[in-house]
């Protein structure tokens, strides 16, 4: 038997839970497919600007609850070991997915969202309506969110782009105890990719990184790759010379694409990852993720409200919007990674920097968005 409902969303990372969450609050009804449970550990740099508090707030959603940390300084450093630091312009907070996460989820239950662990195997449009199939059901809707992260089967049943593309890049995270500022986040380059690292809750060490596969895989392991490239970079070596591992071992994610991807496909609006990567040296994914989810949520309101908001209306003005608060980021996100894989041009940033203290602040400015306003 098909199950009706307002809205489905495919995914349940940050932009989905969130998007759960808001219209929830506002009578739509939402159903969200997640094929993982909560809590979860997610491949995640884990720093959140705070452009995204006054929007969290709103939602009734207080971080604090989570006990994050505070963090005010950007600190990147080069493979040769030059250092370059600034304050962030709006600061920061850190805090796990796995804690985030799960306490996102907590509220769309509590919101009557209706929550299903299974896997999605398929996504029809047809007569102005959306079939969405699982294993063991089939469930209906006129809008459906696109929420399921940066790489996924259903890129494939969508035959999206990027898809069929080899992507060069993997992803490598983990906690670890030891010894780092608190209110810290900070950006490594080394060679064939960059590493972040910065506190969460728990006073654990976040360091996540980014991979160029074909260096990755002249190694047998992840700890040789990283006693062998990573820690060439100083500032680098210490923090893990300094730092013990809390997992039983780092979680990875391969094939990792930045190319550019289109808010809207198949008529599916795209949230969060799904609809644009942005690159970690920006830093920035997760308040992304979380504004494309307002973005969203507040049109598909007003679709519902409104009789004279066609479909086609919806799609155009996510899109414009879309590309008003994120496509930029995105495009500096772009340069920048282009800028930080050649040696010679790295250098000469450094350098510039080193001249000029104003630089780095203006590069932050470019890849953060202002505190979101709410109306």
């Amino acid at each position: 038997m098909e199950k009706q409902t307002d809205v489905i969303i495919i995914g349940g990372g940050l932009a989905g839970l969130t998007s759960a969450i808001h219209l929830s609050q506002k009578g739509i009804k939402v159903t969200l497919i997640e094929k993982s449970g909560y809590p979860r550990h997610k491949v995640c740099g884990e720093y959140i600007s705070n452009e995204i508090l006054p929007y969290l707030l709103w939602l009734d959603l207080d971080v604090s609850e989570l006990n994050p940390t505070t963090i005010s300084k950007f600190e990147f450093t080069s493979n040769n070991g030059k250092t370059a630091t600034a304050k962030l312009p709006l600061g920061g907070f850190g805090v796990s997915r796995y804690e985030l996460d799960n306490f996102l989820y907590q509220k769309a239950l509590a919101h009557k969202c209706i929550v299903i662990k299974e896997t999605v195997t398929g996504v029809c449009f047809n007569d102005d309506e959306f079939t969405v199939t699982t294993p063991n059901q089939i469930l209906s809707a006129k809008i459906v969110l696109g929420a399921f992260g940066k790489r996924s089967n259903i890129d494939q049943v969508l035959e999206r782009d990027f898809i069929h593309k080899k992507s060069p890049w993997l992803a490598v995270k983990a906690h670890y105890s030891g010894d780092f500022d608190n209110d810290l986040v900070a950006l490594h380059n080394f060679k064939g990719g960059y590493c972040g690292v910065s506190k969460v809750e728990n006073n654990n060490i976040n360091i996540c990184y980014l991979a160029d596969y074909t260096t990755f895989k002249q190694y047998k392991n992840i700890e040789d790759y990283q006693l062998n490239v990573l820690c060439k970079n100083k500032h680098l070596k210490t923090v893990f010379d300094n730092s013990t591992l809390l997992f039983d071992k780092p979680i990875t994610i391969s094939q990792i694409s930045f190319d550019k991807k289109q808010p809207v496909e198949n008529h599916i609006l795209m949230i969060g990852d799904t609809a644009g990567l942005i690159h970690p040296l920006c830093g920035n994914g997760m308040a992304m993720a979380i504004h494309s989810a307002k973005i969203a949520s507040e049109l598909i309101i007003d679709y519902y409200s409104d009789e004279k908001i066609t479909r086609e209306l919806l799609e155009k003005n996510y899109t414009r919007k879309w590309n008003i608060h994120f496509g930029k980021r995105l495009f500096m996100g772009r340069i920048l990674a282009k800028i930080l894989t050649h040696k010679t041009i790295t250098n000469v940033l450094f350098a510039l920097v080193a001249s000029f203290p104003g630089i780095l602040p203006t590069i932050i400015k470019q890849t953060h968005g202002k505190p979101i306003a709410i109306n």
